[in-house]
């Protein structure tokens, strides 16, 4: 039996998603805890060329939610880059995955071949959908989910690997 397009895509991002809510719970607890603002816990960084945790999970989201609409082939929903709080976050990451969720088996399954092109600043790169999902899509993904862990964790949170990977 083979494995569909979006069976390693729509899953993999809603669970990565749903982790990533669930740790920053946990960072928010700390925090509370603590008597750290929100702002203050936003703006951590595990070293000061790295981007800090908003950023993260802003990225965390973009990357799941257009790589849907692009192997789906259609315009990603485009989010504004404003979260001041956890709860933006947490609204941030909740909307992602609604609308990842949107997407049906069909208008992912077959996109192995499809063209994709992303704008970036050193131009324009191509991919084939499957290369795209496999080789840039998740690994940034979970690049970026693990980077805001692992802010998170030096804070000083109570998050551990269960938490990063969830629940089976």
């Amino acid at each position: 039996m083979s494995i569909s397009m979006y069976q390693v895509s729509i899953p993999v991002f809603v669970r990565a998603l749903n982790n990533l809510h669930h740790v920053l719970k946990q960072g928010e607890a700390h925090a509370k805890a603590k008597s750290v603002e929100d702002s203050v816990m936003l703006q951590m960084r595990l070293i000061a060329d790295m981007l800090p945790l908003v950023k993260q999970v802003q990225i965390a989201t973009d990357l799941a939610k257009n790589g849907a609409a692009r192997l789906a082939g259609v315009d990603p929903l485009k989010f504004e880059d404003n979260e001041t709080s956890f709860d933006e976050l947490y609204n941030r990451i909740e909307r992602a995955i609604d609308y990842i969720k949107s997407f049906k088996p069909e208008q992912i399954d077959g996109s192995e071949t499809r063209a994709i092109t992303l704008k970036m600043r050193s131009g324009d790169v191509h991919f084939e959908g499957e290369a795209y999902l496999l080789h840039f899509v998740l690994p940034n993904l979970f690049f970026h989910c693990t980077t805001a862990y692992n802010i998170l964790r030096e804070a000083g949170a109570n998050i551990g690997k269960q938490d990063f990977i969830g629940k089976p």
